[in-house]
């Protein structure tokens, strides 16, 4: 079958298309921004990629057109595709009907920590031997690609399954569910959740009304993992839940699993299960949301046969993701990271991960507030905070913001300033940092390649 994507370099989708040709289906794809590292990835595939969205990527028609959610009405190949009647569907129902079927689904759902969550546990699996497949929405640094089949449908096999990274934005302009929805997991994590996405849901009340139609799907012999401290997911259980709980929790001994933290930065915890220690996490990982983050992979290895020693021994061997505080290098004794944060939550508690990593020595925060949510200015009131534990913030305000970062200055609690020139920002870099200084670059995008601009103009100082 010939398949063809509109979006496909985007995680998801790109991830999708990989497992689409492991199926052995062949694959094209159009995206307005065909870039590395998605497009190195499919292309080595053999998926021929195609810039923009021309009717013409259209000719010959496909078999199916797999439509991205980034798309609307008045696109091009959209108008052709409707109108040629050519049959199409959303990337989360293609991945059900076509991957997911038959399989025991894993699926972690949350404000944040989906991707490492999702990849901690299909390492912890991978690890244990069970072959899974997985689809993360991100670049795993554990795995060759970001996603896979794993073990294939054989209904004589008892030990099929498949790690999904389920996301609650909405499917497609003609499906405006959830992703998750479509994923009928028999364990599912829920992480945490808060007020994101702020360009389709009006409010929390309506993540939580999704959320809920997710918990509607998992069977009742299934498995639900959750934190003891989330209100906003005990709001939603409180809906209704068929499923059997287990709680997850950080020193709080009323809850199944518990983390005791045996070091300050995260990087050592001991794993309690119902009272009694199974393990201990020995890894290069910091900060509490990361403990939380292993603790319900963990749980949920534990529901499909994995022993939590077993779990434990897989997460010591963790090499973690791209993006999420990975250390880009060491220039005269200054560490530049990258970092995807882009909810006032995810930098605060990377930020204070960092902090107890790194003691007393100097931290940058360098902060684009990139993503739709961030750019409608839905969490401003919440970003000076969320910086708090950075020495130095320089916040980038690029053209398009649409309201003025001043305030966030003015109620800042430490030194912080805002910058609209990425020039700006790598002089004053170039200029200040010193010789033991981590400087942090928090973004959901390229930024301008501020980065390797970073490290390039530390190199020639």
């Amino acid at each position: 079958m010939h398949l063809h994507i509109l979006g496909i370099c985007g995680t998801f989708m790109g991830s999708l298309a990989l497992l689409a040709r492991e199926l052995g289906h062949t694959v094209t794809g159009s995206d307005q921004n065909v870039y590395p590292p998605m497009s190195t990835q499919l292309e080595a595939a053999g998926i021929e990629l195609m810039q923009g969205y021309a009717a013409s990527h259209l000719q010959p028609h496909p078999d199916l057109v797999i439509v991205g959610n980034a798309m609307k009405r008045g696109i091009e190949a959209v108008e052709y595709m409707l109108n040629a009647g050519l049959p199409y569907t959303s990337g989360p129902q293609f991945l059900s009907d076509y991957v997911l079927r038959g399989r025991h689904v894993l699926a972690v759902a949350g404000t944040h920590g989906k991707t490492t969550t999702t990849t901690m546990l299909a390492w912890i699996l991978d690890q244990a031997g069970l072959n899974p497949g997985f689809l993360i929405g991100g670049v795993p640094l554990c795995f060759s690609h970001s996603a896979r089949l794993g073990g294939r449908l054989q209904p004589e096999q008892e030990k099929n399954y498949f790690v999904v990274e389920a996301d609650e934005y909405d499917s497609a302009f003609f499906d405006k569910r959830s992703k998750f929805v479509h994923y009928q997991p028999r364990t599912a994590i829920l992480n945490n959740l808060e007020f994101d996405h702020a360009d389709i849901f009006d409010d929390l009340a309506a993540i939580q009304k999704q959320f809920h139609h997710l918990v509607r799907t998992i069977p009742s012999d299934g498995q639900i993992i959750a934190p003891i401290t989330e209100r906003h997911i005990d709001e939603v259980l409180d809906m209704g839940c068929w499923t059997p709980v287990q709680r997850t929790a950080i020193g709080q001994h009323s809850a199944d699993w518990q983390a005791e933290l045996l070091s300050a930065d995260g990087s050592q915890f001991q794993v309690m299960y119902q009272g009694k220690e199974t393990g201990t996490v020995n890894w290069g990982m910091s900060g509490q949301h990361n403990v939380s983050n292993g603790l319900a992979a963990i749980a949920a290895a534990y529901h499909v046969g994995v022993s939590p020693q077993q779990a434990c021994d897989a997460l010591s061997n963790f090499a973690g993701i791209k993006r999420r505080m990975e250390l880009l290098g060491t220039i005269d004794g200054i560490e530049v990271y990258d970092d995807f944060a882009h909810h006032p939550t995810a930098i605060e508690t990377t930020l204070d991960g960092a902090r107890k990593k790194i003691g007393q020595r100097k931290l940058w925060a360098i902060i684009e507030p990139r993503s739709n949510t961030m750019r409608m200015g839905s969490h401003k009131d919440n970003l000076a905070y969320s910086a708090r534990m950075a020495d130095e913030v320089i916040w980038y305000q690029p053209e398009g913001l649409d309201w003025d970062l001043s305030p966030v200055i003015a109620a800042s609690p430490n030194s912080a300033t805002i910058v609209q020139q990425l020039e700006q920002i790598i002089g004053r870099v170039q200029q200040q940092a010193q010789s033991g200084d981590a400087i942090v670059i928090m973004s959901n995008g390229g930024f301008g390649g501020l980065h390797q601009k970073i490290i390039a103009a530390l190199k020639a100082k």
